[in-house]
């Protein structure tokens, strides 16, 4: 039994990461645990463990004394004795216990104990290893489906991939291979979960570090990512070489650069004539970043043309974007999607005018403020008068 015990020991730090100390500490609580429902205390209880052969051994342990109170704590001098002539009072006699008595209970405990030690030690591995790729992209199988998630298998765990964070018109099947980014680990008591996107903006980024090589090495930075997945992206960018031009790098001569970031997605529509599914592309607008808001605006707002950036001085994120007349519904975007992209790329709440619109509400503004220094001039006016009329008549008095 006791080699059998080391070999269990072995076969669970090998295999189950799981700690020789900590199996021992168990087996010893356990046992500890069991002696106290046996007798009714455990201050009198020693466990030892001998590395050699594997035993547990149990003790009790009682003090020599004039007098016994507690035969489980004490026993007398003149019992002492006849043990061995040397002892004296205040020595601690050790008598082992039959393991027996209670090992059973012992050992059903310290499984329970154990186990739930090699869940909580699996758990924390496996937090650890997935922590390690949060923020990256990880390739899977599509594994099952519910109502809620695509699962798809990381190789040690099932990752969740949530309607929201799949990209609109995407089909799967089981065992389908899939790219997923890693942007959620959580660890609780019932296990790790890991939540994945393919539709996150992040993911955009890091298929271009994987596609682009002057990406990947720092030469051309991607500043910020905005998306719609499957229908369209805008990516800032700036080069940190002044002979690499940032927008041509990422798209690549001939567009094979956006194509091969394209090619990662799979969106389909139904056509309305055909009623077939045909591929969509998602659409990705490069810009350049620039260090000046009012210049990173003018750029994100492409492929409009801009005439001002008005930032309002009451609120440092918020900021009116003049266009032509006739470029207001292409800076505004189907449903506002242009803008809406805009806005999350620069980081700023932006308001569309066009130019007419704009110098009406300028007009509008001078009128009024106009209107009200004529006031002021009047109210002046009056009361220079009465300040007059007020020195006049005590003039006179």
């Amino acid at each position: 039994m006791s080699k059998e015990m080391l070999a269990a020991f072995q076969i669970l730090e090998e295999e189950k990461h799981i700690k020789k100390e900590d199996i021992i500490d168990a087996v010893t609580e356990s046992l500890k645990s069991a002696y106290k429902r046996r007798y009714g205390q455990s201050e009198s209880c020693v466990v030892d463990f001998n590395e050699k052969t594997g035993d547990f051994q149990v003790f009790t342990v009682r003090e020599v004394v004039d007098e016994v109170f507690d035969s489980r704590l004490e026993i007398s001098l003149k019992d002492a004795l006849l043990i061995s002539s040397a002892y004296e009072l205040g020595d601690k006699i050790r008598f082992e216990e039959s393991v027996k008595e209670f090992g059973r209970v012992a050992a059903q405990s310290a499984k329970q104990t154990i186990m739930e030690k090699m869940r909580k030690q699996t758990r924390e591995i496996m937090y650890n290893e997935y922590m390690q790729h949060q923020g990256e992209i990880m390739t899977g199988t599509v594994e099952r489906f519910d109502q809620r998630f695509i699962y798809v298998n990381l190789g040690s765990l099932e990752a969740q991939l949530s309607h929201q964070d799949q990209i609109p018109g995407e089909t799967w099947k089981s065992h389908d291979m899939i790219d997923v980014y890693v942007y959620k680990v959580e660890n609780n008591p019932k296990g790790v979960n890991v939540f994945v996107s393919r539709s996150h903006p992040e993911f955009i980024k890091r298929i271009m570090e994987r596609e682009i090589p002057e990406v990947f090495d720092g030469t051309v930075e991607i500043m910020s990512v905005s998306r719609e997945a499957g229908d369209r992206t805008k990516v800032a960018v700036r080069s940190h070489n002044p002979n690499v031009d940032a927008i041509g790098t990422i798209v690549g001569r001939g567009g094979a650069n956006i194509k091969k970031v394209i090619s990662h997605f799979h969106p389909m529509r139904v056509d309305a004539k055909t009623g077939l599914s045909v591929p969509v592309e998602e659409n990705i607008d490069v810009i350049e970043w620039q260090e000046d808001p009012a210049d990173f605006i003018y750029n994100a707002i492409a492929p409009a043309e801009v005439d001002y950036v008005i930032f309002d001085p009451e609120d440092a994120k918020r900021a009116t974007v003049v266009v032509p007349d006739s470029k207001l519904s292409l800076a505004i975007g189907r449903r506002g999607q242009n803008v809406r992209l805009a806005a999350h790329l620069t980081g700023f709440r932006i308001d569309i005018k066009s130019a007419s619109e704009y110098e009406e509400i300028m007009a509008k503004w001078e009128e009024e403020a106009g209107a009200t220094e004529a006031v002021e001039t009047v109210e002046e006016n009056v009361a220079d008068t009465i300040v007059s009329e007020e020195v006049d008549t005590t003039e006179e008095a």
